[in-house]
């Protein structure tokens, strides 16, 4: 990037006031302004290191990631892995990141580079790391491949993106248990 170096305060505080003001007043009203103004720093700021909203909050959702420990994390009981992950997900979509992937995912259907980067570094690895989870139980005998694992993870994730979508029913600890119990069904030796 050109420009001065970043100051990781500052960063830290634009990506997540960026989350916040999304979570709290909706995707449309997250603007350049409106993040600079709450973090407490110039627009200008802003712009020399994203180009739009957009991008701001696909980096607070990148950063938001890897902060968290590994979520292919094995304990030796895949359902339980499974599950970890499903209720780890579904928490982060209740306390910050939901509103945020909707309207980045909305504004990904028209837009291929950022189609391409959010599936690249928010939705493809947490995909890869359930599949390793259930890859891990396939090979330990644990379960049974009866139905290939991306199928069984576009299940667990397109429930997730259906409900968030809808709103008909909450994505919760309920529905992950319920994820779980199923893909267990699904891959029952």
């Amino acid at each position: 990037m050109r420009g001065r170096p970043r100051s990781e305060e500052a960063r830290r505080a634009i990506l997540d006031t960026a989350l916040r003001i999304c979570h709290r007043d909706g995707y449309q009203q997250v603007t350049i302004k409106a993040i600079a103004d709450e973090a407490g720093v110039g627009r200008q700021t802003v712009y020399r290191w994203w180009p739009d909203r957009a991008q701001v909050l696909l980096d607070a959702l990148i950063d938001l990631r890897t902060r968290e420990p590994g979520l292919d994390r094995n304990t030796g009981d895949t359902l339980r892995d499974v599950e970890r992950v499903l209720v780890r997900t579904f928490e982060l979509t209740h306390e910050i990141t939901g509103p945020a992937l909707i309207g980045l995912m909305a504004d990904a259907q028209t837009d291929d580079d950022l189609s391409a980067r959010l599936q690249g570094t928010v939705i493809g690895p947490r995909r890869d790391a359930l599949r390793e989870i259930l890859r891990r139980g396939v090979e330990s005998g644990e379960l049974a491949e009866n139905v290939p694992l991306p199928l069984v993870v576009d299940f667990a994730f397109g429930t997730m993106w259906y409900r968030l979508l809808s709103r008909h029913a909450p994505v919760d600890d309920r529905l992950a248990a319920d994820i779980t119990a199923a893909i267990a069904r699904l891959l029952d030796r």
